[in-house]
Parts: C-alpha cells; structure tokens; sequence
C-alpha cells in the first residue's frame, strides 16, 4: 500500500490515546474531541467505515471523583474506569448526534478475543453496526479486568480490534509527530520516518520503550500494534492528533505522520486470532527437528518433538513454542493438560494411549490450532 491508495479504503480503525483526549489528565477536552469526531464524519462522507478504539475513561473519572493523583490499589482504579467511562461515551455521543448519526458502546478484554465464540460474536456484532452506519466505540473493560490497569495503553486492542473486523487502516493518533529515527523529546535532530515497511527489525529499536506520563506504552507498543494489524493485511498511520485536520489529510494520501506498510502474508482468520492470544498459559520447548518440521512444512507438533515445558495449562489453551535458544517458534493450543503432556513428551504418538490410558489426540498441538511466530 502507498498513501495513494489510502484514499481508496473503506474500514479504519481510529485509536485516540488519553493524553490528547484529557489534556494531560485534566478531564476531557472536548473541543479536541469535538473536532476528531469532525473529521471522522467527514470520512464517512467519503464511504469509510470507523471504528473508535478510546483511550480516557480513568482520567476522566479521577477528575469526576476529584482525585488529583493516580491511585494505586485496583479496585480504586476501577471505580475511576467506571466512573469515567460515563463521560467518555456521553461525550462521542453528544458529538455524533450533531450529524445525526449513532454511536455505540462495546467494552472487551482480551479473554473476549481469546475466546473463539465470543471473539466471533464481537466480530458479528461491530459488523453488523457498521453496516447500518453505526459508530463503534470500544475501550478496554478495565471495571473487570484482573490484570494492572494501564492508562491510554490501547494500542494492542487497536491492532487486535483491526484483525477482528479486517480493517484496511489503523489509525493512531498520538502527541507525536509519528516515528522517528531516534527520541524526538531528548533529540532535536531526530528525523520523522514518513514511510517503512513494518517487517523492517530496525523500527522496533528506533520506538521508545517509554510513555509519556499518561500513556504507558509509548511509541513501542504503537510500533508492535503495526506488526499486529498487519496480520490481517493493515497498514498503520502513527500521526499527530494535534495537527488540523489530520484525518481527512492522511485520507487524501497527504504526507503527514508514519505510514507502516504491511509487508508479509497475511494470515487467514483463524491464525489471526490465535495470534492474538495475549494470554498464555505455557511454554514448550522443542528439539530441533520440531522446529524443522514446524518452519518449513506446516504439520502438527507431535509429543515427540517437545524437550521439556513449563506453566500450569489445561487442555485447549494457548501456549508458546520455543527452540532450544529460548527463540518463538509458534503459538497454538494444546491438545493435553500439563500433567498429561509432562508424561508423554519426548515420547512417539503410538505410545499416547498406553501412556495415559487414553488418548484425545496423536499431536501436542494440531496444525489447525497452531501459527508459526513471526
């Protein structure tokens, strides 16, 4: 993809993060708000499908309950989320009506995405929102999750949310100009990459590790969001949400911010979503005649190929595969419980059922169930 042909997409995927929304913790700043949602209409205007991933529920909702600093236990975090989610969602939809169009609600974690009939459930239902020109607005639950809350950390959803509905374009508009060569705010000779394929290993070392002080992921986690999106065949816009204008601009194919293009295969549906398991459950570690067979001719991975493991899995979830260098092979669900496949790994798969007394399958993880790592 060239931006000469961003003109010519139909699905983007917008992510705003909390520090444009909530002008560095203090609330919503609507009139920046009131102009995305602008040009987002415009976009409409022109035939695209958007979906809104937002950053800012927590910090709106530390400013609702007059809390001047983050705090630190969980549940206090989650009260802020639910409080602030409030605000967020009666603001976009106070702004959408204005051109009489609808906005709507959807609230996932990942253990949405991880699961295969909710993650097509989700998929059905912001399709079938956008085909009656519905505006989606998804966050992260943070009212219900278990894991830390991160504030404006949403690009991982962003990507994943591309996969979900194969987006032609994510969207990521930051505090920043887009990707540069080097730290922006430490080097004031940093240059702007205006274009990179995202295979290219260097733009992962040029990305900070570093957020500013609201978002926690910093221009790494936009970076991997890129490497994500591109599973379904996504190109990636890194750009200033700041800039006028700045999403008619990047439509008309104009030079503004970082375009990642997607470089590689594009994986079918279901190795999207098994590539989009965040949460894993353990770890295989393979000889090297696995990992031969796994790269190179796309079968199963059978007990007798695994070394030794680790983690605490059941039956159907996901783990990762590792060589004997502690390098990602592939990830994919395990047909055995941890105790089952410490007894039959190293093993030949005729030897399964004397082994256990049963046998559910002849692989550790079928090649249906399995997607080899980038």
């Amino acid at each position: 993809m060239q931006r000469s042909d961003l003109k010519n997409t139909k699905r983007w995927v917008i992510k705003i993060g909390s520090a444009l929304l909530t002008d560095d913790g203090q609330g919503l700043n609507i009139e920046a708000l009131a102009s995305w949602v602008a040009q987002m209409v415009e976009l409409k205007s022109q035939g695209v499908e958007v979906v809104i991933v937002s950053s800012g529920s927590v910090a709106e909702g530390m400013k609702r309950m007059g809390w001047k600093t983050r705090p630190k236990l969980l549940n206090e975090l989650q009260a802020a989320a639910s409080v602030g989610q409030m605000g967020l969602i009666q603001a976009y939809e106070s702004q959408f009506s204005r051109y009489d169009i609808h906005s709507a609600q959807i609230l996932m974690t990942h253990d949405d995405l991880s699961n295969r009939k909710r993650y097509l459930n989700v998929k059905s239902a912001i399709e079938t929102l956008l085909e009656y020109g519905v505006v989606p607005i998804i966050n992260e639950n943070d009212t219900v999750v278990t894991d830390e809350i991160r504030f404006g950390d949403n690009d991982t959803l962003a990507a994943l949310t591309a996969n979900l509905i194969s987006a032609d374009v994510l969207v990521i508009l930051t505090d920043q100009c887009g990707l540069y060569n080097d730290n922006p705010r430490e080097n004031p000779d940093a240059e702007l990459i205006s274009e990179a394929q995202v295979s290219r290993k260097d733009i992962e070392a040029m990305a900070s590790p570093e957020g500013g002080a609201l978002g926690k992921g910093g221009m790494y986690t936009k970076v991997m969001a890129a490497k994500r999106a591109a599973r379904s065949g996504t190109a990636t816009l890194i750009a200033s949400g700041k800039a006028e204008n700045i999403l008619p601009k990047l439509f008309k194919g104009e030079s503004k911010g970082t375009l990642l293009v997607p470089d590689l295969e594009p994986l079918t549906a279901r190795q999207q979503w098994l590539a989009g398991h965040l949460q894993v459950k353990g770890a295989l570690v393979l000889d090297d005649g696995a990992v031969d067979v796994l790269r190179t001719s796309g079968k199963s991975l059978l007990p007798i190929g695994v070394k030794s493991m680790r983690g605490n899995f059941q039956r159907g979830e996901m783990v990762v595969c590792y060589d004997q260098a502690g390098h990602e092979v592939a990830r994919g669900l395990v047909n055995y419980s941890y105790t089952e496949a410490s007894k039959i790994m190293g093993h030949p798969s005729h030897q399964i059922e004397s082994i256990l007394g049963f046998i559910e399958d002849e692989s550790m993880v079928h090649r249906d169930n399995l997607v080899i790592s980038e």
